[in-house]
């Protein structure tokens, strides 16, 4: 049975309400290039109006109602949401996977991962009772010092199309977690999931106000919000990257093959921290190439919906455009197109790409410098362990990286090596709510998930109380003269 698109409109102070100028941004699938659907598409005014509504629940009943409500409360309101989220995991799964071109199977994850994000966060948001009045040692017996941890205010949220539900649960379920009141942006490529969410929340009946939804073209409804003045948080980014992937010589070659392309080419190889340039020790590089081809050939490319895919469509057509783009430049530069970079020849429609091998690269091409945010590998080789590091931090990038092998020792000192926020060992992409994801150099700053995300969303203030009866005594007394 079809799935179809919800009609949903803006999601402001707990109700559909249409967007100020009428508009609306038709909904592509891009595995048969259909219009299938549309969203709602906000301009500057509708951000006015959900920036307000924010803000006055943020302040509602003195802020008891959810800003200074205890971390207990809120955490309801987040079990709530995962578990209505659970409940509906089929129909949004199917939903993320039409809308987006991510395989079902792994828009399905996604949805379990939605979940979890709430249930962790849930967790920190109860922590958060005991960590109040936390005791501050001090060197003076006359003073007793305590730390509050309040909610930031009214946060603006602009989120990619990637992951789309998911991505944005990274920020909604941390801000709503410390207290804040938030107003979330979604990707105009991916926001059907995301209006889902405003659904959810009102059927668990979250305070009017606290989360708002805003659907639209960049220009139009995300500038608006990003600067906006009566936002209260101070800039967080994640930027991507192209990170490395580090294959040593004493590597079993079937596991180490497709980690290397589970590393670039899941989610359509649309990953910012995507593992896509990969280095593979001299003395291995012909057997595992051939390896890495025979397992590349191997991967299923259908329709998302269809039993047993693994790679979809990208997301759009100008997508799909970047992509090719990037891999007819790549051949221009002098590089060999290895395997795939072609649409395939079963499918006709759809934004489809074979996932593209390439090698003979050198450091200087743009394949090798720039994100291409598709389903592209590029190799090169390396003889010792320091060409490896110089050539896995020769990047403006550093979000992540990884190194494979049975070396544990060696393993250590490249982690050590890697200049980025994240590394893997022995696998790429593992991901968990609990543990910082963010990178450094151009792949941002500030992290998310984990207690370090939730601190993005928190206010620290100090509290001091002088404690002694005696006076200050630092001014004479007019009282004594």
């Amino acid at each position: 049975m079809a799935t179809s698109i919800p009609n949903r409109q803006l999601f402001i102070d707990g109700e559909w309400r249409e967007p100020i100028k009428r508009n609306r941004i038709p909904i592509i699938n891009p595995a048969t290039e259909q219009i299938i659907g549309s969203i709602p598409a906000a301009t500057a005014e509708d951000v006015d109006v959900a920036v307000e509504a924010a803000r006055k629940a943020l302040y509602r009943n003195a802020g008891k109602d959810w800003a200074s409500a205890t971390g207990a409360h809120r955490a309801k309101y987040l079990r709530a949401i995962a578990a209505k989220i659970t409940e509906r995991k089929s129909e949004l799964a199917k939903l993320e996977a039409i809308d987006s071109g991510k395989p079902l199977e792994e828009a399905a994850w996604d949805i379990d991962d939605v979940a979890g994000c709430f249930e962790y966060h849930a967790e920190l948001a109860e922590a958060l009772d005991s960590k109040q009045k936390t005791p501050i040692s001090l060197p003076m017996e006359t003073f007793k010092c305590h730390v509050l941890r309040e909610p930031l205010g009214v946060i603006g949220l602009i989120t990619p199309w990637n992951y789309p539900l998911l991505m944005a649960t990274w920020k909604v379920a941390p801000a709503l977690a410390a207290g804040c009141t938030a107003v979330l942006k979604p990707s105009e490529l991916a926001s059907v999931t995301c209006l889902e969410l405003g659904e959810v929340c009102k059927e668990v009946g979250l305070p009017p106000g606290v989360l708002n939804i805003q659907t639209g073209l960049g220009q139009e409804a995300g500038a608006p919000l990003a600067s906006h003045p009566h936002l209260d948080i101070p800039v967080t980014l994640e930027l991507g990257g192209k990170s490395p992937i580090v294959v040593f010589e004493d590597v079993d070659l079937d596991k180490a093959a497709e980690w290397s392309l589970f590393g670039c080419f899941w989610t359509n190889g649309q990953i910012c921290s995507a593992t896509s340039r990969l280095l593979v020790h001299e003395s291995i590089a012909a057997e595992f190439l051939d390896k890495l081809v025979k397992w590349c050939k191997n991967i299923k490319i259908s329709d998302p919906l269809e039993e047993g895919c693994r790679l979809g469509p990208v997301v759009s057509s100008g997508q799909y455009e970047k992509v090719m783009k990037f891999i007819s430049t790549a051949k221009d530069e002098g590089a060999t197109i290895l395997c795939g970079g072609e649409r395939p020849w079963h499918l006709k429609k759809g934004y489809y790409i074979e996932p593209a091998i390439i090698t003979d690269v050198k450091t200087s091409m743009q394949i090798w410098r720039e994100e291409v945010f598709g389903p592209v590998l590029c190799v090169k080789t390396f003889k010792t362990e320091d060409e490896a590091i110089e050539l896995a931090n020769d990047t403006q990038y550093g979000l992540a990286a990884a190194v494979l092998s049975q070396d544990l020792e060696r393993c250590e000192r490249m982690t050590k090596a890697f200049q980025a926020g994240i590394v893997w060992v022995n696998c790429s992409q593992p991901c968990f709510s609990q543990a910082p994801w963010g990178g450094k150099k151009r792949s941002g700053f500030g992290r998310e998930l984990g207690e370090w995300g939730l601190n993005n969303y928190l206010n620290v203030k100090q509290v001091t109380q002088y404690v002694s009866d005696d006076p200050w005594g630092w001014y004479k007394s007019p009282s004594k003269l």
